[in-house]
């Protein structure tokens, strides 16, 4: 067996991203911003050291309500950004992507790394204090792959790493106990996979693989009201008024209590990014921007000159893009999605429009990505489909043609309520009716309708972001597998899936790559099957005396060790 510090290392995380995305961000329609608590953190003041500690409170915007609490379901970054505080898996992860001991001490690892056996703290405790178990563990973990699971759980496919997982979630075995997961006593949890996977200790850091209390088994809407949610991680959940504000406080039956300094975290739901900047500036909130938050375009360029020492800007591992509707006509012709990827001037959008850095994406790998040597971007570049207009406008009279149309019909780009979100809608309609002469609209749509609308398909083009979950191509490249669970474009090609499948079978990391790289070339290049826009960059405010607050590689804010100096 080899203990957690030997597999660590085969895990290279490239905190350097040179830019990135967020991935997709929740914004609601609240009419007015609600009111924000004005109560800061206390000073240290000089006393015994054995003096209770000051009350410190920790604020900032959510720009949303979160669709879920649950773990298994979520799959935004508004919700991640509270559940991060919530639970605990069994590791966790620093701001480079380093593997950490979470609710498991220590595990080992077989030879062939196929057999993982965690030990969980014998003193981890639920928030009303009952134990937390390794069978916590696996009740979660199947609930999570059970067929029958209603919302069905789209990250469900990232446990097919574990050996059963698939055939049960897919109801080709119907027995749970099939899945290699098995609570061998409180504290022990044994995890068999399918094949050796050099990222499966980062998996577990995901919400996915959170535990959840048993007490779910009798209340199916356990994760929609504070008063049902019993949490493991740091905090535990005081209020949650929907559409307003949400209140995390300091956990005391946390394993780790020690380590933890914030005594509440206040989480506001306002959805104007200039109003979000009021309030830092006017001292309601101690961090404002992305992953859950956002900054007026038009006021980064001043926050540099004016608040060089508090504005944030660092790459992170993400891409934002447009989704195709491939089941809807007629952007189920290849042609028409090259015609409307290639009229789009992408240097302009992060020049005129976003000015925080950002780069021009032509793939759905972000740089930042670990490849063999160094970044997967740098090693395989996404050269596919350039702005060229006149190939363009060849491009959708051919699709059109073939479609039996003499025009474009005039279609709806959706996005979530946001100000930054609307300003690129604009500027990429305008491109299409200047060099396509295409007649379109945009509409912005309250979060959860929006998500909701993605995911059953009724949508013609849509935005969309995605953050990495860990650090490899595939958290991105088995989005659009057939069946997944968030392909929300409706695409399937089982040359793609098959290149995929092999990817995720094979044990040499260069032809891991290789075939990864031949799947995004089909997805980009061949089907065109999405519209890539630019790798973002995380834009935040930051109090000066507010410490180890920050956002990781991925793009996900984290608070739990935080503090105030």
């Amino acid at each position: 067996m080899k203990r957690k510090s030997m597999l660590a290392l085969l895990i290279i995380f490239a905190a350097s991203a040179l830019m990135g995305a967020c991935g997709s961000k929740g914004q609601d329609n609240a009419s007015s911003p609600p009111k924000a608590s004005n109560e800061k953190a206390a000073e240290p003041t000089p006393g015994n050291k054995n003096d209770p500690p000051k009350e410190q409170v920790f604020r900032f915007n959510l720009h949303s309500n979160p669709p879920t609490l649950d773990p298994g379901v979520v799959q935004d970054n508004v919700g991640m950004a509270v559940l991060n505080g919530l639970y605990e898996g069994l590791t966790r992860s620093d701001e480079n992507g380093k593997v950490l001991s979470g609710t498991a001490e220590n595990w080992d690892v077989s030879p062939d790394g196929l057999k993982y056996i965690f030990h969980l703290h014998k003193d981890a405790k639920w928030s009303n204090g009952d134990p937390v178990t390794a069978a916590d563990f696996e009740f979660e973990w199947k609930r999570v792959l059970n067929p029958k699971t209603e919302p069905a759980p789209p990250y469900a496919y990232q446990m097919y790493y574990i050996k059963g997982a698939e055939a049960y979630n897919t109801g080709k075995n119907t027995d749970p106990n099939s899945v290699a997961v098995k609570a061998v006593d409180a504290n022990t949890l044994e995890v068999n996979l399918e094949h050796s996977t050099p990222y499966f200790l980062s998996l577990l850091s995901l919400p996915t693989y959170f535990p959840v209390h048993s007490s779910v088994k009798e209340n199916p809407k356990w994760a929609s009201n504070a008063s049902t949610i019993i949490s493991n991680g740091p905090f535990k959940i005081n209020d949650w008024k929907p559409q307003s504000l949400l209140e995390l406080v300091k956990n005391e039956n946390y394993y780790a209590k020690d380590d933890i300094k914030f005594t509440k975290v206040q989480m506001t739901m306002v959805n104007d990014s200039g109003s979000e900047l009021n309030m830092y500036e006017t001292n309601q909130l101690d961090y404002a921007g992305l992953p859950t938050g956002r900054i007026p375009n038009e006021q980064i360029p001043i926050l540099k000159q004016s608040k060089p020492d508090e504005l944030e800007i660092k790459g992170i591992a993400s891409t934002y893009y447009y989704l195709f509707n491939n089941k809807q006509k007629p952007f189920d012709n290849v042609n028409i999605r090259k015609a409307l990827t290639m009229a789009i001037d992408r240097q302009l959008i992060v020049d005129k429009v976003t000015l925080g850095g950002q780069l021009p994406a032509f793939g759905i790998v972000s740089p930042g990505i670990a490849g063999v040597n160094g970044e997967f971007r740098s090693e395989h570049k996404d050269d596919y489909l350039k702005e060229n207009v006149e190939e363009a406008k060849a491009l959708l009279q051919k699709g059109l043609s073939e479609e039996g149309l003499s025009a474009m019909p005039e279609f709806t780009l959706i996005y979530n309520t946001d100000e930054s979100h609307k300003k690129v809608a604009e500027a990429v309609a305008d491109m299409w009716s200047r060099n396509l002469g295409i007649k379109m609209k945009i509409e912005n749509q309250e979060w959860g309708v929006f998500l909701k609308n993605r995911t059953s398909l009724n949508y013609q083009v849509a935005r969309s972001g995605w953050s990495t979950d860990y650090n490899d191509p595939m958290s991105f490249i088995d989005l659009y597998m057939t069946g997944s669970g968030n392909n929300d474009i409706g695409y399937s090609n089982p040359e793609y899936d098959k290149l995929v499948h092999e990817a995720k079978q094979s044990l040499d990391n260069k032809a891991r790559m290789e075939l990864m790289a031949k799947a995004e070339r089909i997805l980009i290049e061949q089907d065109q099957a999405i519209l890539p826009l630019y790798y973002y960059t995380n834009v935040a405010l930051k109090k000066p005396n507010l410490k180890n607050v920050y956002v990781d590689y991925q793009g996900n804010i984290f608070f739990s060790r935080g503090y105030y100096e």
